[in-house]
């Protein structure tokens, strides 16, 4: 049988599954010696010893077993916690579930919200995994793209709400937004929750990004204006705030009603999270708040970098971000940011991820992870401002 012969012998939605731009640029400068990658999602901090110690300690302690699939009581319990330290109001445990990353948790809303011939709605630019995982899961992604102005990235409600058609299931919304850094306003959470309660669609908050916030403490959050048993799913991970990107575990927030259907799809999929990775997030919950700062206070130090030295060149677009901690920026005289990217692998010995790979609305655009030392950052930008120079 002829590789095209097997290839057509698969599920479309599995055949069709799109490649990832952002790992093509990875792979191509993969190994460069001293490329500095600002290509992905995440900063140069290990995870902190304290964090790692309680794995240790777990495996230690022969925690090598199956274990509850919805989490450990003692995660669940620490979710709990978190969240009413960062949103000040009491949260129940049953609604939080231990997941294989924040894809993980995406994957379960995805399955519970929608199916075949379904229709979810995301407003672009996006990353790109929120599309393919409604893609693969059998339902249609229908994008609704942002625009980019003198006010920066914004989202038109009437658009969003038009888009919504017979078939709309579910509405993704990711903010603080990747890879724009746009984020919500309280009132326009209020005014999407409104409409989807009157249309009963369920709301995928991706609410990720939250404590990277610069004009608040954190930023605004369905947590603020839903009730608990709104229709609404909220996907976090523990990969951003406490730098744990490769641990692989995230949660699940949802109405505790839906429990034993969420514990069902985890059981059928992964069957759990290892004992000890669950171990390690309960203490970064409970111990982790400084090392939160340490990474805002980084990230801060990084988007201004990059605004100021980029912005100096005269040669790029951008708004500067409002949270997440990404720069996304257009380059004037080259739109096709696919071939730019590998170029400036090349070129610039700088890795950045081509801004069509976030949808339509992304076209012509670059993203730069600034989370990383200021050395690195001030390097990358002095690199990419001669190249733009030339």
């Amino acid at each position: 049988m002829t590789d095209s012969a097997l290839l057509a012998t698969l599920r479309s939605e599995a055949r069709d599954a799109p490649e990832s731009g952002i790992v093509e640029v990875f792979n191509y400068g993969r190994g460069r010696p001293g490329l500095i990658p600002l290509w992905v999602g995440e900063g140069d901090l290990p995870t902190p010893g304290f964090i790692s110690e309680a794995a240790n300690r777990s495996l230690a302690d022969g925690e090598t077993f199956y274990t509850y699939q919805r989490g450990v009581p003692e995660l669940r319990e620490a979710l709990a916690r978190y969240h009413m330290r960062t949103f000040g109001r009491a949260f129940s445990p049953d609604r939080f579930f231990a997941t294989i990353g924040g894809m993980g948790a995406i994957q379960i809303a995805v399955r519970m919200a929608a199916g075949a011939g379904d229709e979810v709605i995301v407003p672009t630019p996006a990353w790109p995994n929120l599309a393919a995982s409604v893609g693969v899961g059998g339902a249609r992604p229908r994008e609704v793209a942002m625009r980019f102005g003198n006010a920066g990235w914004t989202l038109d409600l009437d658009e969003l709400f038009a888009a919504a058609g017979p078939r709309t299931k579910a509405l993704f919304l990711n903010s603080p937004c990747n890879p724009t850094g746009w984020t919500a306003t309280r009132e326009e959470l209020q005014a999407i929750l409104a409409f989807a309660r009157k249309r009963g669609l369920w709301i995928i908050a991706d609410e990720v990004y939250h404590r990277f916030s610069y004009g608040a403490p954190r930023s605004p959050s369905f947590y603020d204006v839903a009730e608990d048993d709104d229709r609404i799913f909220y996907v976090n991970t523990f990969s951003k705030n406490w730098a744990m990107t490769g641990w692989r575990i995230g949660w699940l927030s949802s109405p505790p009603a839906l429990g034993q259907v969420i514990e069902n799809l985890v059981q059928y999929s992964s069957s759990g999270v290892a004992a000890f990775m669950q171990r390690a997030a309960t203490v970064a919950l409970d111990e982790g708040e400084a090392f939160i700062a340490e990474q805002l206070a980084r990230a801060r130090a990084g988007r201004d970098i990059v605004c100021r030295g980029l912005g100096a060149t005269g040669r790029v677009r951008f708004s500067e971000p409002a949270g997440a901690f990404y720069l996304f920026f257009a380059v004037d005289g080259e739109p096709d940011t696919r071939k730019l990217a590998l170029r400036l692998v090349d070129e610039a010995n700088v890795g950045l991820a081509p801004g069509a790979s976030f949808g339509e609305a992304g076209k012509g655009f670059l993203r730069l992870c600034y989370l990383r030392s200021p050395d690195q950052v001030e390097e990358a930008t002095a690199r990419l401002a001669r190249w733009l120079g030339r």
